[in-house]
């Protein structure tokens, strides 16, 4: 019998728990590493992965490794392999392709039709005759990993994401994947407890995957069992024998677990995901194993004749900014529930806001990290015993803005104070000969530069003057009323040293970023107002958003634009309002085209641009840029642009997005299809936000880089010269 070296993925944080699970499967030789567990053993051994892992994405068999410099090494490594041991010519494949740190080959795209070409071009030589592409369902799938110059290419025997289990065929919103709730189940003590008979309840169930993956586990049913497709089953050295039996196996473990499976239910205020949940227990064949109902939170109550055992669920996060109020006070009622009803019980949950957690009243164990996608997580445990509870005190944003600013604020401020007053006047004084002699409205004028007050306060001139407050959020080891004396005192100042009314005065609560919240709703106002920047009149809003629709800090990048715009061709990308486009459009460009995912920022910039007289052809788009970007530069005919303005977020996990983009890993890629753009002596401009950013010199070699962030860094934001970074960059050929 062979034996094969064999990895199985998983998400991030999961590493461990998968181990486990393997070993649980009498599987040995195991080894975690970043995002999987290498292991070794036969085929029986990579089938009963396939079949049993509950939290694994994919199993993958190892045919070779080898040293990738150069495009033609990773065509020539592909091609040592005799591919007609695993596939015929009249057969199917598919390549997946992904690299990191590689100075050969970093478009996944090129890498997959470079891995295609080999094997077509081994397989037409002998027959004269190539396999086809099948991405859906292809006899054998082909995984190619490059990590700096070693790649490893392997066979996918899981064909597709071991997470789909084959219930599921309603989409509902946010469903959270089978393999995370396998694994919340898992770290959550939900095989011991079932073996002891305890019940299982979700009371906010959704589509009912954490059902579903608890009543398997309960019942020792196989997670692969319903699916009817893998990646060996194509396979020339599948071994049909050797699966037929592991199934059948399966199949007698799962009829035995079922007689003895214990209470598990699932409660939800929504008719229709209850109804999804319906159809996947039918599609799992659990009707009748498991009850669901339509109960609101404070309903969810047990059954006296239910023996006490594991509450879990997937909360609401409350990621976005004007839904945190509503969501903490699920939490909060939540809690109650569990104190009033649940007593005895253990529970459990994942969160992504450590404070809603505190919501609850509950003391936790040590939290367990866990990804939900991109998204960093905490599973909370709990033991619901009467010693374990507490009042909370934790306040959400809108609450501390109330307290602040509203009739709880505190009666006397922050004696402390005048500081920051002294240092608003000086500031104003220093700033005050630069703004008149540059023509410049909207400014910042003070940015944490007292430690003790920190918070950003920008000036915003129109019609009248306006005052935007940012308070950067208070690290947790601040006195909470001590931080709130403090901003009620800067925000009694502010009025009287700018001589602005109160109602002129905005404050918003800057957090630290899981995800691209400073895009995200705060409000439903919609008032906007009118400024001007450079001869450009540009709308602004104090009140629906983090940020206001104009960023300040990138004020000499646009004005640069302007100055270099004129018979120009514009390509704004991640356009946000559109503010760059309006620039150049009033500096004289010839046309403009922005584009953004957002269709309120595609519909915001329309409005800015209707807002100026402005000559040239404007084109807004709504699209993913990354998207949008790869299919123009495939394009027969590519656009080609005198001027792109690129300045990505960080970090972006937006729904609207296939994949996860990281602007540290991806920037490499961006610009290199972003310059596939440009005309003959075009200048792309280049800006990112993110503090420790490096750019990858050397894999954008043939480029010329020009770090031009000192010039881009305007004087009102002097004390901060890590705001942004910013390149000039052309293209050498």
């Amino acid at each position: 019998m062979s034996t094969y070296q064999l990895f199985a993925t998983t998400p991030k944080a999961m590493e461990n728990i998968l181990a486990e699970e393997l070993q649980s499967l009498g599987i040995n030789n195991i080894k975690p590493t970043m995002a999987g567990v290498a292991f070794q053993g036969g085929l029986e051994t990579a089938y009963r992965a396939c079949l049993w892992s509950r939290t694994a994405n994919r199993i993958l068999l190892v045919l070779s490794s080898f040293e990738v410099k150069t495009q033609e090494d990773l065509y020539n490594g592909v091609q040592n392999i005799n591919w007609f041991e695993h596939i015929d010519p009249e057969d199917s494949f598919a390549v997946s392709f992904s690299a990191k740190n590689s100075q050969a080959i970093n478009n996944s795209h090129f890498g997959a039709l470079k891995v295609k070409d080999a094997i077509v071009d081994q397989m037409r030589a002998s027959y004269n005759k190539r396999p086809s592409i099948n991405t859906e369902q292809p006899n054998i799938r082909i995984n190619v990993y490059l990590h700096g110059e070693m790649a490893q290419l392997s066979l996918d025997l899981s064909g597709e994401s071991l997470h789909r289990r084959g219930y599921r065929d309603i989409n509902i919103k946010a469903p959270i994947k089978e393999n995370l709730a396998a694994a919340m189940l898992l770290r959550s003590g939900w095989p011991e407890i079932a073996r002891q008979h305890g019940s299982l309840i979700d009371p906010m169930c959704g589509s009912g995957t954490l059902l579903l993956e608890g009543a398997m586990i309960a019942a020792d049913y196989a997670p692969g069992l319903l699916r009817d497709y893998f990646g060996f089953t194509g396979w020339k050295k599948h071994d049909a024998g050797c699966w037929k039996k592991l199934c059948i196996e399966a199949q007698q473990r799962k009829k035995m677990g079922l007689e003895k499976l214990p209470v598990i239910v699932g409660f939800d205020q929504n008719r229709q995901t209850i109804n999804a949940a319906l159809t996947h227990i039918a599609n799992a064949g659990l009707q009748n194993k498991i009850h669901v109902e339509r109960r609101d939170i404070e309903d969810a109550e047990p059954a006296e004749s239910w023996k006490p055992g594991l509450l879990i669920c997937n909360p609401p996060y409350g990621e976005r900014l004007g839904d945190e109020q509503e969501t903490a006070g699920l939490y909060k009622k939540f809690g109650e529930t569990l104190k009033a009803h649940f007593t005895g019980w253990k529970a459990a949950m994942i969160i992504s806001n450590p404070e809603l957690g505190f919501r609850l009243g509950i003391r936790s164990q040590k939290p367990v990290t866990l990804f939900n996608g991109a998204l960093e997580c905490k599973l909370l445990r709990l033991n619901i015993e009467e010693s374990n509870f507490f009042i909370p005190k934790a306040k959400t944003q809108d609450e501390r803005i109330l307290q602040v600013t509203g009739t709880g604020a505190p009666r006397q401020p922050d004696t402390g104070a005048e500081m920051f007053a002294n240092r608003l006047k000086k500031n104003l004084k220093k700033l005050s000969k630069w703004v008149r002699q540059n023509h410049i409205t909207c400014y910042r004028i003070y940015d944490a530069d007292l430690p003790e007050y920190a918070a950003a306060v920008d000036i915003y001139q129109g019609e009248q003057t306006w005052v935007n407050v940012q308070e950067y959020e208070p690290p947790k080891s601040i006195d909470q009323h001590k931080a709130d004396q403090r901003l009620a005192g800067l925000l009694a100042e502010i009025p009287q040293v700018l001589g602005v009314n109160r109602e002129q005065v905005f404050l918003k609560i800057r957090r630290k970023q899981r995800s691209a919240g400073q895009y995200e709703k705060h409000g439903d106002q919609g008032k906007f107002h009118v400024i001007e920047e450079g001869g450009c009149k540009l709308l602004v809003n104090f009140e629906d958003y983090l940020d206001t629709g104009l960023f300040l800090d990138h004020r000499p990048v646009r004005l640069l634009i302007q100055q270099q715009a004129k018979d120009k061709r514009l390509l704004n990308l991640f356009a946000y309002t559109g503010a760059a486009t309006v620039h150049a459009a009033v500096g004289g460009a010839k046309s403009t085209t922005t584009v953004d995912m957002s269709n309120t920022y595609i519909t915001w910039a329309k409005n800015n641009m209707a807002l100026n007289k402005t000559a040239g052809e404007h084109e807004f788009i709504q699209a993913d840029c990354l998207e949008w970007l790869e299919n123009e530069v495939r394009q027969p005919y590519i656009r080609q642009y005198d001027l792109i303005f690129l300045d990505p977020p960080t970090f972006s996990n937006s729904k609207r997005m296939d994949d996860v983009f990281d602007i540290q890993n991806d920037h490499v890629q961006l610009i290199k299809n972003a310059v596939a753009l440009l005309a003959p002596a075009g200048v792309l401009y280049f800006s990112t936000n993110f503090r420790r950013f490096k750019i990858d010199k050397p894999a954008l070699s043939g480029l010329t880089l020009e770090d031009i962030t000192a010039m881009t860094i305007p004087e009102d934001f002097s004390r901060n010269p890590k705001i942004h970074f910013c390149w000039r960059i052309k293209n050498d050929a």
